[in-house]
């Protein structure tokens, strides 16, 4: 009998059902990826996405328009005035959608969650007190494009605009999961932003977005907020209208304030609605592969589906050695999950981000549920059980001590029972299929 301590899987105790894990596949990321020669970048997009012989990424997030790490140039995808212009920007038709065409043919499965970063600028207003239109400070350090609030006058072309989108991919053979609303909807700073207070968020919503997703017949989820976890009245507040709430699936969530312990606030006041982490960086401000691989994966993964959450994405997959490319007053200090050298075209270093997002997607599939777990209540070791659709079992276990002796850990499902070794600040996944 195997020696350790014992873990029991219990396949009848099930929690939520798991969308996936990805990277951002940003425009930079594009970039960087569409530089490689083309025998470089099919091994790189297979080591990415297939589900047998690669990691199996299962979710990606992508820009509605640029972001800070766009290529050449803030854009939307109706830059010109009138809803009757939207058309395809020239960045995302040169970047992000041929990348999306290489991965759909690995992974066609693939999920995509979007966020703007700003809605068009005709559609802006000063701010949520000035209905003037928005006209660029002059200030050398912002983005021209940063700040202003979304105008209650164009909120029903601004649904539109999501509409078309939405469609536009689908016809390219996107799947396009979710959209949030905003990103950091209380950040006016960012190189592209739109400030949108949870009162206009919520308007905006049950007015517009959700009866405009309604009538094109849009099965994709609407996700508010998409900010730091010390909001959390935001979205409880959106959620509170029960016009609003309908159309809402649920909230998506960012790291770079607050604590993970503020998410409890959003599980104890909307129990029904679903959760999402949409982004996390690492950069010189951070990084040590040890540090981060750790505490990412116990608070990122392991600790928000603790919490409910369905699936994770950080931010982004592919930059090169000088952090780029980059918008003017964007982070030029982030990291990717991989770099790309801008002189080789070729996959120089795998960060930590990387190793996070392996060790999840190769045991824990799309559509797998969290399971129940007995037995794991030890010192610095976290244990989470997922039952896969094709009826597999994936376990990820985090020994977060930093002194003493490794773990053995014996995992017993009541059929199998497998014995694990998880040595000290390590992460360790396994799937068996009994």
């Amino acid at each position: 009998m195997e020696t350790g301590h014992r873990i029991t899987i219990d396949k009848n105790t099930r929690y939520q059902e798991i969308v996936g894990f990805g990277p951002a596949l940003t425009g930079a990321s594009c970039y960087n990826i569409l530089k490689m020669s083309p025998e470089d970048r099919a091994a790189l997009l297979e080591e990415l996405f297939d589900t047998e012989k690669g990691l199996g990424i299962s979710m990606v997030r992508v820009s509605i328009g640029s972001s800070d790490f766009s290529v050449n140039k803030d854009f939307t995808w109706c830059d010109e005035k009138g809803i009757e212009n939207f058309s395809v920007p020239v960045e995302d038709a040169l970047y992000l959608i041929p990348i999306l065409k290489e991965v759909y043919k690995i992974n066609p499965n693939l999920q995509i969650l979007a966020s703007p970063w700003t809605c068009p600028l005709w559609m802006k207003r000063m701010s949520v007190n000035d209905d003037s239109d928005f006209v660029y400070s002059g200030d050398p350090n912002v983005s021209s494009w940063a700040g202003g609030s979304l105008k209650p006058s164009c909120y029903d072309d601004y649904a539109k605009y999501f509409v078309l989108w939405i469609q536009a991919m689908q016809k390219e053979g996107f799947n396009i999961y979710g959209i949030t609303v905003q990103n950091e909807p209380l950040n006016a700073g960012n190189t592209a932003s739109v400030y949108m207070t949870w009162q206009e968020q919520r308007d905006f919503i049950k007015q517009s977005l959700g009866p405009a997703f309604a009538e094109a017949g849009l099965a994709t989820k609407i996700i508010c907020y998409d900010h730091n976890y010390n909001g959390y009245n935001y979205p409880i507040n959106i959620f509170n209208d029960k016009e609003a709430a309908k159309y809402v699936a649920g909230s998506a969530w960012h790291d770079y304030n607050g604590t993970l312990a503020d998410m409890d606030n959003i599980v104890t006041a909307a129990p029904d609605k679903e959760i999402y982490f949409t982004e996390a960086s690492i950069g010189r401000w951070n990084y040590s592969f040890a540090g981060k691989l750790i505490s990412d994966m116990s608070n990122i993964f392991m600790g928000t589906m603790e919490r409910g959450c369905k699936g994770v994405t950080l931010w982004n997959l592919a930059l090169d050695e000088n952090n780029g490319p980059y918008r003017h007053h964007g982070c030029y200090t982030c990291y990717g999950a991989i770099t790309i050298s801008s002189t080789t075209h070729k996959v120089v270093e795998r960060l930590s981000h990387y190793y996070d997002i392996a060790h999840c997607t190769k045991v824990v599939k799309n559509g797998a549920v969290r399971i129940g777990t007995r037995g794991n209540d030890i010192t610095n070791l976290s244990c989470q059980a997922f039952m896969n659709p094709d009826g597999s079992y994936g376990v990820l276990l985090l020994n977060k001590s930093i002194k003493g002796e490794s773990q053995t850990v014996v995992l017993d499902n009541g059929v199998h029972s497998i014995k694990c070794e998880v040595p000290l600040r390590s992460v360790v996944s396994v799937i068996w299929k009994d």
